[in-house]
C-alpha cells in the first residue's frame, strides 16, 4: 500500500495516477491473492501460485534488466540497474521457494494455463523492450509498487513450507515516486509511465484470477 507521504508529495505528473491504478487494480485490491497472503490458504494453493510467478518472474532477464539492455531512457539506467540487481535476490528466493513446495498440484486443463502464463510473460517483455521511451520504466515502476502484495504471498508460502524468504532489497516507495517525477518530463513520456503501468497490473489481474480458477477445477476434480 502506498504511504500518505509518497502519495501526497507528488501531486502531479505520472506519480499519482500509477498510483491510483495500483489502487484499483493491482494485486492487493484482487481477493485470491489477499487470501493467499493469510493462513486460510492451503499448501497446494501457495505452491500452485509459487510455481505461476516462477514462470513470471523466476528467470533471467528480469524486466528491469529488459529494460536496461534496451536503454531507450537512459536517464533511468542507473535506477534500473538497482532493482535489477534487487530482483536478482527475489528469483533466489522464488526458486528456493519452488523447491521447497515441491511438485505443482495437479490441475485440470495444466497445458491451458501454462501457456496463458507464458503468453503474460512474452507481453510483459514486450512492455519492457518498448521503443516508447518511459513504457519500460512504468512497467517496471508497477512492478515494484505492487511486488509488496505478491511478496505477502511468497512469504505465507515461505511460513507454510518452512523456508526463511529474506527481506527484498528494494526501493522504497518514496524513491519510486522520486524516480516516476524525474522520468516522466514530458506529457508523452507521463502517458507511456501510465500505459506500462496499467498493462503490467492487468497481466497481474490476470494471474490471480487464473490461480483461483484453478484452485477452484482442483477442488471439483
Amino acid at each position: 500500500m502506498i504511504s500518505d507521504t509518497a502519495a501526497s508529495e507528488w501531486r502531479s505528473g505520472a506519480w499519482p495516477l500509477v498510483v491510483r491504478l495500483a489502487a484499483a487494480d493491482g494485486s492487493a485490491a484482487q481477493g485470491w491473492a489477499a487470501r493467499l497472503a493469510t493462513r486460510a490458504a492451503t499448501r497446494r494453493d501457495l505452491c500452485d501460485a509459487v510455481h505461476a510467478l516462477c514462470m513470471l518472474y523466476g528467470s533471467y532477464p528480469g524486466l528491469a534488466d529488459e529494460a536496461l539492455m534496451r536503454h531507450v531512457q537512459g536517464d533511468a539506467d542507473g535506477w534500473l540497474a538497482e532493482v535489477a540487481q534487487g530482483f536478482a535476490a527475489e528469483r533466489s528466493a522464488i526458486a528456493s521457494l519452488v523447491t521447497a513446495g515441491g511438485s505443482l498440484p495437479s490441475t485440470p486443463g495444466q497445458a491451458v494455463s501454462e501457456a496463458a502464463i507464458l503468453g503474460q510473460r512474452r507481453a510483459l517483455e514486450m512492455l519492457a523492450r518498448s521503443d516508447r521511451r518511459g513504457c519500460a520504466s512504468g512497467t517496471v515502476v508497477a512492478l515494484l509498487i505492487d511486488w509488496p502484495a505478491i511478496r505477502r504471498v511468497l512469504d505465507n508460502a515461505g511460513h507454510c513450507f518452512g523456508v526463511a524468504v529474506p527481506p527484498p532489497r528494494l526501493p522504497d516507495e518514496i524513491d519510486i515516486a522520486t524516480m516516476v517525477a524525474s522520468l516522466g518530463d514530458t506529457p508523452a513520456t507521463e502517458r507511456a509511465i501510465a500505459f506500462g503501468a496499467q498493462q503490467l497490473l492487468a497481466q497481474h489481474r490476470g494471474l490471480w484470477s487464473l490461480l483461483e480458477a484453478r484452485a477452484e477445477a482442483r477442488d471439483r476434480s
